[in-house]
């Protein structure tokens, strides 16, 4: 009897389930439990950040030392390439097996995987790669949730619900992404394991309640693996990710590694690959990104919106967490061990802001369209660029919290209503696979921005830092030679010593400070010193970085105006059929299940389809 029960269990859940069977509150349901995973997922994203120096003093190993630096990025990245990479693969997956069975797979992956990193017991780099190792298998995780949450919301709710359950949805996505830096640094100077630890409950929760409560309502595909495509893109945006990130690391005489031959080689050979991966596209019965989906003017334009924003925003956290831990906060008498967390503390503004608008954009979307709060909110996250450009570096904090509210605002106008955008022009078979490659897109530009604020940072401070650094050291008495060697360490170094909080003259004066009175040993290794030197080298390579930003920015308004399918008469009809489907599954009025459970796709040529 309890094998009959059991086997009916499974029938059940391996099947595809209506809406009408799962009742109205479904979608709730739905959009509560992607809620929590990708809040979990993209605080995972960035909890690391802040918590950098504690990991690393905690396993006793320099990551400023140069045979170190590789275990620093890929400590900060890796979850990030990992995403990347494989969300598009993932999408995949679940259009043809099952969204709420790869979702809840992921949940399972991410919550093992955290568990593993919570337990960390040995020291140095052995310590380090098992770290690197089991994000990479929480980025496995997180790809999982990442790629189908978006999906399976877009089977749940009505297309005239979408953009609020994609707000409240988008929110816990990016808000995520900046309750990590306050978290992080909360948890990590009591014990760097908290930080992993916290996952944990969390994640048992959601992957049980995944289990038990979600289905898939929406049309699986199945179809044949597009193996030599999963392969190609991998190999291919891999090279080209790895590349970027060692770009930004030391090559022989030269500040930044763009002139190594492998660096060369990674993003000559990782495009080439990326040009073959196209071409299989095109040939093959089942690929892996649905090229035909570029027909949609929405799709299209919405992902390029949403490429330049991502790009824009990625290397924002990086710069004002420099700025605030490297500067302003030493600046105004904050200890350098406890820079990390008020860091977090004071960039909450931003997170007020998204939290604030992006729900409300998302339902206001619904009904009064998405163009404009996408356009707008690009414009007003521009116009924050060229106001954190105006202002000094070292700031009135009520300014800088105005502006970093104001930009929140922008992002959270943009945010909820262009993922709708995004989502609505997909093809109900097509949606694990078109929010995977929107996620891809998204992932990959974080990475790109990094590389990118990070060698326009370089940059910057490479024409003025050494010099000024010269200047400051002899004046305070240090012999000339120490002080030229000091002087000419690599920029990178100086920055990432300011982003991990430490304090860098402490950090690269070494020997060279020994032999000096122990007054311009205190001076040298002060909260005042270091601030005041790189405060005017820092605004050069600032001002390079907030204006590649805010282009960025524009181009994205850019591209927003250009989403949005032309008023043609299938368009409306299938937007009074979705209403009145959403309507009949919510008043459970006996609606057959093919009419709620399966809605209709408008191609940008005009034709229905039904999947």
């Amino acid at each position: 009897m309890s094998t009959d029960i059991a086997g009916g269990a499974r029938a059940k859940r391996s099947r595809q389930t209506s809406l009408t069977e799962l009742g109205p509150n479904y979608k709730w349901i739905a959009l509560s439990n992607t809620t929590l995973g990708m809040l979990i997922a993209t605080i995972n994203s960035s909890i690391v950040l802040i918590a950098l120096p504690d990991i690393f003093k905690g396993i006793n190993l320099n990551p400023l030392e140069p045979q170190n630096t590789s275990y620093l990025l890929w400590m900060m990245m890796g979850f990030l390439v990992v995403t990347a990479v494989l969300v598009v693969s993932f999408g995949r997956l679940g259009d043809m097996f099952g969204r709420a069975r790869m979702y809840n797979m992921g949940f399972a992956v991410f919550t093992i995987s955290s568990i593993f990193l919570a337990i960390t017991w040995f020291d140095g780099a052995e310590a380090a790669i098992w770290l690197i190792f089991w994000r990479v298998i929480q980025g496995i995780g997180g790809a999982f949730l990442m790629a189908n949450s978006s999906a399976i919301l877009t089977d749940a709710f009505p297309a005239n619900q979408r953009g609020l359950a994609m707000g409240i949805n988008g929110v816990a996505a990016i808000a995520g992404s900046f309750l990590g830096l306050l978290i992080g640094g909360v948890l990590a100077p009591i014990q760097w394991h908290y930080i992993f630890l916290v996952s944990v409950p969390f994640g048992v929760v959601g992957t049980v309640w995944a289990y038990l409560k979600l289905h898939d309502t929406g049309e699986r595909r199945r179809a044949k693996m597009d193996w030599w495509g999963n392969l190609t893109f991998a190999v291919g945006l891999i090279a080209i990710l790895i590349a970027i990130t060692y770009g930004i690391q030391p090559y022989g005489s030269s500040n930044m590694g763009w002139s190594n031959p492998w660096v060369m080689a990674g993003l000559i050979g990782g495009v080439a690959v990326l040009v073959i991966f196209v071409f299989i596209e095109t040939k093959v019965d089942s690929p892996l990104f649905e090229l035909s989906l570029f027909k949609s003017r929405s799709f299209t334009f919405g992902n390029i919106a949403n490429l330049m924003a991502s790009i824009g925003r990625g290397g924002l956290q990086f710069i004002l967490i420099i700025w605030l831990q490297g500067i302003w906060l030493p600046q105004h008498g904050y200890d350098y061990s406890r820079t990390p967390l008020w860091a977090g503390i004071y960039m909450v503004p931003m997170t007020i802001g998204f939290l604030l608008s992006a729900p409300v954009s998302g339902a206001l979307s619904d009904r009064l369209g998405t163009k404009w709060f996408t356009t707008v909110g690009m414009l007003i996250t521009a116009g924050t660029f060229a106001a954190l450009i105006a202002i000094p570096v070292d700031f009135s904090y009520v300014v800088f919290a105005i502006i970093l509210l104001i930009n929140g605002i922008g992002m959270g106008l943009f945010a909820s209503p262009n993922r709708a955008e995004v989502m609505n022009s997909l093809p109900i078979n097509s949606r694990g696979s078109g929010a995977g490659m929107m996620t891809t897109f998204q992932n990959a530009a974080m990475v790109l921005s990094i590389g990118v604020f990070f060698s326009l940072m370089i940059a910057g401070l490479s024409s003025t830092l050494p010099s000024a650094m010269y200047d400051g050291l002899t004046t305070n008495g240090m012999p000339v030679e120490p002080a030229q060697g000091i002087a000419h360490l690599p920029t990178v170094g100086i920055l990432f010593a300011a982003f991990l909080g430490y304090n860098p003259i402490q950090q690269v004066g070494g020997q060279a400070l020994q032999g000096l009175p122990q007054s311009s040993v205190d001076h040298l290794t002060g909260l005042d010193f270091f601030p005041h030197l790189i405060s005017d080298p820092f605004a050069d390579g600032l001002s390079a970085a907030f204006t590649f930003a805010l282009i960025c920015c524009v181009l994205g308004a850019i591209a927003s105006l250009f989403t949005g399918t032309p008023k043609r008469r299938p368009v409306v009809a299938e937007t009074v059929g979705a209403e009145l489907a959403a309507v009949a599954a919510d008043v459970g009025a006996g609606t057959p299940a093919s009419l709620v459970g399966e809605e209709p796709s408008v191609q940008p040529d005009g034709a229905r389809i039904t999947g």
